[in-house]
């Protein structure tokens, strides 16, 4: 004996279409939760993250102050002046300070913002498209 398919009733088709929509439907609800649980974890990890930066920072910058002082201490003892040692630790750092922000500076111009590489891409698959279109 040969199975036979059941014969299809007309509503066959549109019930299937029906319930391989509602399952497309449900796929996409998945994937949309899956992604917001995704988001959610990853947002936690950044900000979880950023706190424990913003925390070492505060120590770091503790510390260096800290050396800093001990540096200042450390030179009022050789050149015998504290007012002496701490004009000198300041104009040292000050004159840091201020090459590090010429530096910085020289480094953020509006043309090095510029995404180049993008443009460059999206011209040559402008270019590419009109060609393939023009065929």
């Amino acid at each position: 004996m040969s199975a036979v398919p059941p014969p299809t009733s007309p509503h066959g088709i549109p019930s299937l279409l029906a319930e391989a929509l509602r399952g497309a439907g449900d796929v996409v609800r998945g994937e949309i939760a899956l992604f917001r649980q995704e988001t959610t974890d990853s947002l936690r990890s950044v900000v979880i993250g950023l706190a424990a930066m913003a925390g070492a920072a505060v120590f770091a910058i503790v510390g260096f102050l800290v050396l800093v002082d001990a540096l200042m201490k450390w030179l009022a003892a050789v050149v015998g002046s504290e007012a002496l040692s701490a004009l000198i630790v300041r104009v040292v750092f000050l004159v840091l300070g201020i090459v590090l922000v010429l530096t910085a500076r020289s480094r953020f111009s509006l043309n090095g913002l510029m995404p180049t590489r993008t443009g460059r891409q999206l011209r040559q698959d402008t270019t590419v498209i009109k060609e393939h279109a023009d065929a």
